[in-house]
């Protein structure tokens, strides 16, 4: 690969247009960036778990917060690697590639736009509607393709999906984003059926989006086998995936402390282990210094010295490795590849997150609460898609915005159309449509 190619600003399904003649000082990249902004998906993650239930007397993340964050982290990342780009190549780069700070940050924000409602628990109440409940008669009456995908569904397939799929009335490309920003979404540059822990890339509907944003942007082959493609990582999901890991990671201990699942002194530990014994001596004489008693202060202020200290080594490994990455021989993380120290004081947060956070009461109330919410909509919305001719099924129906296709004749087109609808929901919103549809709450009392 190389960097001239890579940074197109040609727009999915307006390749007949010309953005090099647009008006205006915005370039096309900084477009992207606006037009997630102000999009309606982008605004419902505001409503979406992170990993703690949304706000109660103390307010933590939320999929939008987080988002914003790992943007803001995202544009350093990319502004610092241009700058060490420039550096290393010179005039041989192109003047687009100055943008890749801009192309990583709208990436980053569009990196959960496809996640569904409660998470995880989400993502895996649609999956295993499929596999382990009502859906699996389903199975012999699609495509192994179409059956694959929606059996493995995850955030990130469903968030290409999202910003590249026509869903009626609207126009062609979806979002009409730059291949740029598009490629430095798709973390796992396959289809479902080499999905790696459920993870996988784009949808069977969105595969030849994927291969034509592929081509264009020169990202070589490294499985060639009819539709059972496998791509090179884009080099900017790197930086994306970076920006992602070191804010959730570093956010989360955060949060914990503030909800008092970890103690203010298991919090400063975890966070100073980042740093050698000098560095470690800087910061705490800054916060003498600064004269801060409050102890959300100094742990916002250690996070933030983590942060810097993470998106530092994350740029030099990114460019430690820059010949691997453009070969698509590069492997894992750049988090799992920084020094020694800081790596292992990572996985020491990890491991801490894994068995404190994740699994505490708070979160997996809300992870059970989340699943049987989504699975009870799933069993719904998919039974009145089958049997459209029912008084109930046209009610429910007839709740679908006219977006969705779910009046299709076609089986497929209608199952996603339930599954675009479910997955777009806020948590919120779920419990709401749950609660109306299950007789739990009526409008007028």
């Amino acid at each position: 690969m190389n960097w001239n190619q890579l940074i197109s600003n040609c727009r999915l399904g307006q390749e007949h247009r010309h953005p090099e003649h647009s008006s205006g000082i915005r370039t096309e990249f900084k477009r992207d960036y606006d037009r997630l902004i102000f999009s309606a998906p982008f605004r419902r993650l505001q409503n979406k778990t992170q990993v703690f239930p949304l706000p109660g007397s103390v307010f933590v993340h939320n999929r939008l917060t987080h988002s914003l964050e790992v943007a803001s982290v995202g544009m350093s990342l990319g502004n610092d690697v241009y700058q060490q780009l420039r550096q290393r190549h010179g005039d041989e780069l192109s003047p687009l590639v100055s943008e890749i700070g801009q192309i990583v940050a709208t990436a980053c924000l569009a990196h959960d736009m496809g996640n569904p409602p409660f998470g995880h628990s989400g993502e895996k109440a649609i999956q295993t509607f499929f596999t382990e409940g009502k859906g699996y008669y389903l199975k012999g009456m699609v495509s192994a393709a179409f059956w694959s995908d929606i059996t493995h569904f995850d955030g990130n397939a469903n968030a290409f999906r999202l910003l590249t799929h026509s869903f009626k009335g609207r126009r062609q490309g979806g979002f009409a984003m730059t291949y740029s920003t598009l490629a430095s979404i798709v973390k796992y540059p396959f289809p479902s059926n080499h999905a790696t822990k459920n993870k996988f890339g784009f949808f069977t509907s969105e595969y030849d989006n994927y291969k034509t944003i592929a081509h264009q942007l020169g990202i070589p082959l490294l499985q060639a086998d009819g539709n059972q493609e496998r791509w090179a990582r884009y080099p900017l999901v790197y930086l994306v995936e970076a920006a992602d890991d070191i804010c959730y990671e570093i956010m989360d201990l955060e949060d914990a402390f503030k909800l008092k699942i970890l103690s203010y002194e298991e919090t400063s530990q975890m966070m100073l282990a980042f740093f050698s014994e000098t560095d470690r001596e800087k910061i705490l004489k800054r916060i003498n210094d600064e004269e801060l008693t409050d102890l959300n202060e100094k742990v916002q202020y250690m996070r933030a010295c983590v942060i810097g200290m993470l998106e530092n080594e994350c740029v030099q490994t990114f460019m430690a490795h820059e010949e691997e990455i453009l070969a698509g021989t590069f492997s894992g993380s750049l988090i799992g590849n920084i020094s020694n120290q800081p790596r292992q004081a990572y996985k020491v947060c990890t491991e801490v997150a894994r068995q404190r956070i994740y699994r505490s009461q708070p979160v997996l109330d809300v992870e059970l609460s989340g699943y049987r919410i989504m699975a009870t909509l799933m069993e719904l919305m998919v039974e009145a898609i089958e049997h459209p001719e029912r008084y109930y099924s046209q009610q429910l129906i007839g709740r679908v915005s006219s977006q969705y296709d779910i009046d299709s004749p076609l089986l497929e087109t209608r199952l996603m159309a339930v599954i675009d609808y479910i997955s777009g929901m806020t948590d919120v919103y779920a419990l709401d449509v749950y609660q109306k549809i299950c007789g739990i709450s009526l409008p007028i009392i």
